[in-house]
């Protein structure tokens, strides 16, 4: 559930003390090893972890009004979500998130990017902290310019096969075969309504 709250202090402050609690444990664990070059703010209605246009002028490529997300949390209806660009954007990262996770004997719940939470309990502390701490802002963005890169040959190559596609389709739907010269043509009498 996305919030109005401009700051993150306004937003802990809306929450349900248990999950304002769990939050705060997480944001602790977040803050203590996010690394130089990324700030904390509000970002989509949600607590959000950037890099500054300050230091990524271009911005996210989704909104560019709108600076490059790194990590997020917020309070949804039926739980907690950690939101981790690093770990999704990155196959070897989630590799050993999902590793690291299974390692501490605690479910995970997750999708994507997100990882979704009922109870600070749920939650291995000092593996969030340290796949925050494995991704250097300067990383992160290098990491984002080759995803975005590959996107757009993606596309362009996407783009090719549909105007091949076409071109295809087109010369298989020929114009009929005209009646080979010397032969007759067949004329066959419409039917007659009785």
């Amino acid at each position: 559930m996305q919030s109005k709250a401009k700051t993150v202090k306004q937003y802990l402050a809306e929450l349900p003390a248990d999950r304002r609690e769990a939050l705060l444990a997480v944001r602790a664990v977040i803050l203590k090893n996010l690394p130089k070059g990324y700030e904390e703010g509000m970002q989509y209605g949600m607590i959000g972890y950037f890099v500054p246009h300050s230091l990524y002028p271009p911005g996210y490529h989704c909104d560019a009004k709108q600076p490059l997300p790194f990590a997020g949390m917020a309070s949804q209806k039926n739980h907690m979500s950690l939101y981790l660009m690093c770990v999704y954007s990155d196959p070897g990262h989630q590799a050993w998130f999902r590793k690291a996770w299974a390692a501490t004997g605690k479910k995970l719940d997750m999708g994507k990017a997100c990882v979704r939470f009922k109870r600070i309990d749920d939650v291995p502390l000092k593996v969030i902290g340290d796949a925050i701490k494995r991704v250097p802002a300067t990383k992160f963005i290098e990491h984002y310019e080759s995803v975005i890169k590959t996107m757009g040959q993606r596309a362009g190559k996407a783009s090719a096969r549909k105007v091949g596609h076409k071109t295809a389709v087109a010369k298989s739907v020929r114009k009929p075969a005209s009646p080979r010269p010397g032969k007759a043509k067949s004329k066959v009498a419409p039917k007659r309504k009785r």
